[in-house]
């Protein structure tokens, strides 16, 4: 008896949770702000409260459940009238590029460092932080990426043209301030080498840089710490 209670008291949260999030709107789907995922997680939870004991009445999951998709739906209602309490709950979008240059201010001021950085441009197809004109974390934590129209052709080093290996991933030499010298090792140079460069480009220490990399044909990109 009380596996068909259970059995059956599932196939109905199924259901139940289905609607609500129907409901909710495919927004829910295709794009989960803080908010929105609060309210998911929330009656995720509550779901599975109803489930673990079947001797709990089923109002004290669904009633929940439903005043939760209310406060959605009326808090979407209202940010569609209102873009100020539309930014409160689902935040505004941050440049983490801009004009081919990292915004490191933003980027601490969300915890986000160059590998979230490096993964995400990798998600977009991009493969190197040079060919990247905007760069901006949308509220749903997605980067949208603009590259730039013509792309850097400079050559800085002739001599490491095929010592990275896979063309279109570019090798950092430096991440915020610190020197990746297994890199330098891969490209057969050393820090001398890699401080001339940076005289080259106008930085006199390493502690200067925030982001350095080379690519395949070998050219440097720098950013600065600001």
């Amino acid at each position: 008896m009380d596996i068909l209670t259970i059995f059956l008291r599932t196939v109905l949260i199924y259901f139940v949770v289905f609607l609500m999030l129907r409901i909710m709107g495919k927004r829910e789907i295709g794009k989960l702000s803080l908010f929105d995922l609060v309210i998911s997680i929330m009656i995720a939870e509550i779901a599975v409260f109803v489930l673990e004991d079947a001797q709990k009445p089923l109002m004290d999951g669904l009633i929940p459940m439903a005043t939760l998709v209310l406060i959605q739906v009326v808090i979407a209602w209202i940010t569609l009238k209102s873009r100020t309490i539309r930014v409160l709950f689902d935040g505004k979008p941050s440049v983490l590029i801009q004009n081919g240059s990292l915004n490191r201010e933003e980027m601490k001021k969300h915890r986000y460092n160059l590998d979230d950085l490096m993964l995400q441009l990798r998600q977009n197809r991009i493969m190197n932080v040079a060919d990247v004109e905007f760069a901006i974390l949308e509220s749903s934590g997605k980067l949208s990426v603009v590259e730039k129209e013509v792309k850097e052709t400079e050559v800085f080093d002739d001599s490491l043209k095929g010592k990275i290996r896979f063309e279109g991933l570019p090798l950092p030499l430096i991440m915020d301030g610190k020197v990746q010298d297994d890199n330098l090792e891969k490209i057969g140079k050393t820090r001398f080498w890699l401080k001339n460069q940076l005289q080259l480009k106008g930085s006199h220490d390493f502690k200067e840089v925030f982001y350095c990399s080379i690519d395949y044909k070998g050219r440097l990109f720098l950013d600065r710490k600001r």
